[in-house]
């Protein structure tokens, strides 16, 4: 017996477990996990690069209130993958290289060479403050565009979890292309 939960409150899915003969498969919780997500970019990056491990993988965005990044940094680097987050000073989770995870606030460093991009909205709901000046700001140091992509390798896969902003975290004419 397996029982699945998912958006419950933080630590439920542990505590339910205390009580339960069935195995309890957390598939999400708040803003801490989301590890439905993460088994799904995993199995999409090995449905199209064909392995994980040695793949420089980057994620751009709301780090720190993305609960598929948060998954993802641990699914990936267990398989051997070089996870890079980049995201404003201000989005960067305090002592997120403890995952082992490559942290960076330079959009050119994450995706030069990259295999991998992921890309995260900025999650304004999950906010009770601004973590940067403005959206414009923000799209004009962290948006994809076809000229930021010459960086990455030329069979780069760009990933997002939705919805997209475009416009915002990445153009439409990369959401519409080929990657």
């Amino acid at each position: 017996d397996v029982m699945v939960m998912r958006h419950s409150s933080s630590g439920a899915p542990h505590r339910i477990a205390q009580y339960m003969k069935a195995s309890v498969i957390n598939a999400g919780d708040g803003i801490n996990e989301h590890p439905s997500q993460a088994l799904i970019d995993m199995f999409t990056i090995l449905e199209k690069k064909k392995q994980i491990e040695g793949l420089k993988i980057s994620f751009i965005g709301d780090i720190l209130h993305s609960r598929v990044a948060r998954s993802n940094m641990w699914g990936l680097t267990k398989l051997g993958a070089k996870v890079t987050v980049c995201a404003p000073k201000t989005l960067l989770p305090r002592e997120v290289e403890k995952l082992g995870v490559r942290a960076t606030t330079s959009l050119e460093e994450a995706v030069r060479d990259a295999d991998v991009v992921n890309l995260l909205r900025i999650q304004t709901e999950r906010q009770d403050q601004s973590f940067f000046p403005s959206i414009r700001e923000y799209a004009t140091a962290y948006q994809i565009n076809n000229d930021v992509l010459k960086l990455a390798k030329e069979d780069v896969l760009i990933m997002h979890p939705g919805p997209v902003n475009r416009g915002i975290e990445i153009t439409s004419d990369v959401v519409d292309g080929p990657y």
